[in-house]
């Protein structure tokens, strides 16, 4: 069995950030907290929300937590599944619509 990077048990560790800075770890889970905490969006969206970021920024240890999360909150795999959609087609828009700049610039250099 290969070794590679990721290793799940990792995340039940998180905390361990804060050891050599435990001041700056300190502010960081208080603003996550309040980040997560139901205002104007519930915490089942915010989960939803944050499984698509997730997988976007391609984070395995935070899709294992938001998935864990989503399904806590009360969703379904339908709807983690759509949200983790979503995420798919910005990334892939936003890879797109760079083409944009390459053919301003291709314009500029008279190839286009």
């Amino acid at each position: 069995m290969s070794e590679h990077y990721y290793h799940a048990p990792d995340l039940a560790r998180f905390s361990e950030i804060g050891e050599d800075a435990p001041h700056l770890a300190e502010k960081f889970f208080d603003w996550y907290g309040a980040v997560f905490a139901e205002g104007a969006l519930t915490e089942r969206e915010k989960a939803l929300i944050a499984l698509g970021v997730a997988h976007a920024v391609q984070c395995p240890y935070c899709i294992d937590a938001y998935t864990e999360a989503c399904l806590e909150q009360g969703s379904d795999t339908e709807e983690m599944t759509e949200a983790v959609h979503v995420a798919a087609a910005i990334r892939g828009g936003a890879s797109l619509v760079h083409g944009v700049q390459m053919r301003n610039r291709s314009r500029q250099l008279g190839m286009g």
